[in-house]
């Protein structure tokens, strides 16, 4: 990308946003990325399932019709959160500095920085988890079964926007440091968050994220299938809180378990800034 591009967004490599494609045309076709056809399957949280689309069915819980496919591992609270409570949260969440991020996202970082390629961990610039996020940590593990024991070591906050045309590539989220359960608070517009299997390269299953909700990916949504959000579920403005807990690898019996609790007593201070992302552009939901 030109040094023009880099000024306008924080797009890198392959990856584009309405703001610097007219910088990229010149993309081959190896490097743009593999259009494939996909059934669209949309997940019922009544169910448990998700549904293949139909045109004209009813597709409101129970009315469904169509093929129906088995998708463990998503738990989702609608109005988790009042709109009182989440127009606190985004003026508390702006009066901190964005960062331009991938895909015409931006970005804010609560938590230690990361290596995966050569598993290291730094924590000079991580000074804990922001205060507005500890009366959603107490509600979290005290109101969401699933979330039973979760002890929260990164906090990251994304701004999406149509404008920009923001969106996120389908990726798993690392598996060496961040643990099982992935937490989002989904917040101004509703949108959906798209998973697809290699394995299954025919089939796309899209879980609605309403906006105030609370959505959980674990166990087998977490480890065989990538997320994604795509720029066409993008609706003007979107925030999401995105929070992360580490592997057992970090945690008591653990081969890093004094590292890990190093990382927690930091976490749940909760009296952190942002941090820099200048060396470190992960891939979140």
């Amino acid at each position: 990308m030109s040094k023009d591009t880099d000024v306008i967004c924080g797009c890198k490599g392959v990856r584009t946003c309405l703001l610097c494609e007219k910088w990229k045309c010149d993309l081959s076709e190896a490097e743009a990325p593999p259009c494939q056809a996909a059934t669209p399957y949309l997940y019922c949280a009544e169910c448990g399932a998700a549904w293949q689309q139909v045109e004209d069915s009813h597709q409101t819980h129970p009315h469904h019709e169509g093929r129906q496919i088995a998708f463990p591992g998503i738990c989702v609270r609608e109005g988790f959160i009042t709109e009182e409570q989440e127009r606190r949260l985004i003026a508390e969440i702006d009066n901190t500095q964005w960062k331009d991020s991938q895909s015409g996202r931006k970005k804010q970082d609560f938590g230690p920085k990361v290596n995966f390629k050569k598993k290291r961990l730094r924590t000079a610039d991580f000074s804990g988890l922001p205060a507005y996020s500890q009366p959603l940590y107490t509600r979290l593990i005290q109101e969401v079964g699933v979330l039973s024991g979760f002890c929260p070591v990164e906090l990251c906050n994304l701004d999406y926007d149509s404008e920009r045309g923001s969106a996120i590539d389908a990726h798993f989220d690392d598996f060496w440091v961040w643990g099982d359960r992935l937490v989002t608070i989904n917040m101004i517009s509703d949108t959906f968050l798209t998973f697809t299997n290699d394995k299954e390269s025919d089939v796309e299953v899209l879980v609605p994220m309403p906006r105030h909700s609370l959505i959980v990916v674990h166990g087998a949504a977490r480890a065989e299938w990538k997320h994604a959000v795509k720029r066409e579920h993008i609706n003007g403005r979107r925030i999401s809180i995105c929070l992360r807990e580490l592997t057992p690898e970090f945690l008591p019996g653990g081969a890093r378990h004094t590292e890990g609790q190093a990382l927690l007593d930091i976490a749940l201070s909760f009296r952190g800034l942002a941090v820099g992302t200048a060396d470190l552009i992960s891939e979140t939901s």
